[in-house]
């Protein structure tokens, strides 16, 4: 296999992974799938890592996520059955 094909498929799983984040989290069924409302919240996140509170708001989304896996690998195991 060629080099860019093996990047190719890192992307690809990376963005997956990172599109499995949103529906784990409950983000489309609570916005109807809708994009742009999605894309806007994301945006918001960004600015808001980036602005004079960015690094209280790392810790804490930070926190809450790490508990939240935790609490899924306790329920669903470690392979998320």
């Amino acid at each position: 296999m060629r080099n860019w094909q093996v990047e190719r498929r890192k992307r690809t799983r990376h963005l997956i992974e990172l599109g499995g984040l949103v529906v784990k989290a409950g983000i489309v069924e609570i916005t109807g799938d809708d994009r742009a409302l999605i894309y806007g919240a994301l945006l918001w996140m960004a600015e808001k890592l980036k602005g004079e509170q960015g690094d209280h708001a790392r810790v804490v989304w930070a926190e809450k996520g790490k508990g939240a896996f935790e609490d899924a690998q306790k329920r669903d195991g470690p392979l998320g059955r």
